[in-house]
């Protein structure tokens, strides 16, 4: 007990400055997608979460993967309800809510991201009953997408006013993440959003990556694609994955976790909250699904 104390007060200790928290607009609405399955976007939803967290950020994730419930695997949590009692069941939001470290708020979407379409118009209301908590106990909601151009995730990916795309080096990830972004401009989603290159050998690997994809969207879409920053290749990302505990809490000093952080300082410092964002998001979650 007395080694673990010492850990955690050397950890606390270490922590990089709080970061100021911007105005009471309501939360900046995030949804992390990829274009294809196996390129670490969960982990770094997680990771991401826990380090804004860290610096007294209010943030929620919304497992939005099908009921798959990898953010909660990662955490090492068990909701014992999730969007479908609360949208069927009458639990409350606070029922719902599973709290991870720092106070890390989950929501997992469970059946109730399949049930967005046939909600009747109590359900429909049981959904908008979000918006107080979103608007008021939030500064950050990251929503973890399935990947690929299914309905779901196109749909998360509308709904939100921000959009991160996780990319790896390799050919594949790139050409299926293009096709994602061509999707995305031909219903006319997104003009832009910001890249993240995981699991690159070198930061020039990364934005080499990033370029040939950036040029491609920038010519033949017309789409802004900025670059947010690389996750570098660490050996000790997959022994957390498997340890059930984040990166940034079991490895706080490693390179990946560096790099995390510093994608946590740009994502901050970029953007200040868009008014409504929370209204908005539901309004388009309904329209999308119903």
């Amino acid at each position: 007990m007395l080694d673990q104390a010492h850990k955690l007060r050397t950890l606390v200790n270490n922590l990089p400055p709080a970061v100021p928290r911007s105005r009471e607009t309501g939360p900046r609405i995030i949804t992390v997608t990829s274009g294809k399955g196996g390129v670490g976007k969960t982990s770094l939803v997680v990771n991401l979460g826990l380090v804004l967290a860290r610096w007294g950020r209010r943030v929620l994730l919304f497992d939005g993967d099908l009921g798959l419930a990898n953010i909660e695997v990662l955490l090492g949590l068990t909701p014992t309800y999730t969007l479908y009692e609360f949208l069927y069941g009458n639990k409350s939001i606070e029922e719902i809510l599973c709290t991870g470290p720092y106070g890390l708020q989950v929501i997992s979407g469970g059946s109730g991201m399949q049930e967005l379409a046939n909600l009747d118009s109590i359900q429909r209301q049981r959904l908008l009953d979000l918006l107080p908590y979103l608007r008021t106990r939030t500064d950050f909601v990251l929503v973890d997408t399935g990947a690929g151009i299914s309905r779901n995730v196109l749909g998360f990916v509308a709904a939100a006013e921000e959009v991160v795309v996780v990319i790896t080096p390799e050919p594949t990830s790139l050409t299926d993440a293009y096709g994602l972004i061509k999707v995305l401009v031909r219903f006319k989603v997104h003009a832009e959003a910001r890249l993240v290159v995981n699991r690159a050998h070198s930061e020039k690997e990364a934005r080499q990556a990033a370029q040939r994809l950036q040029t491609v969207c920038s010519k033949f879409l017309g789409f802004n694609l900025s670059y947010l920053g690389e996750i570098l290749e660490d050996a000790v990302v997959g022994q957390a994955v498997k340890e059930q505990r984040p990166l940034v809490l079991s490895q706080p000093y490693s390179v990946a976790a560096k790099s995390i952080g510093r994608i946590a300082r740009c994502l901050v410092d970029g953007k200040e909250p868009t008014p409504k964002a929370a209204e908005r998001f539901l309004d388009r979650l309904l329209k999308l699904f119903g």
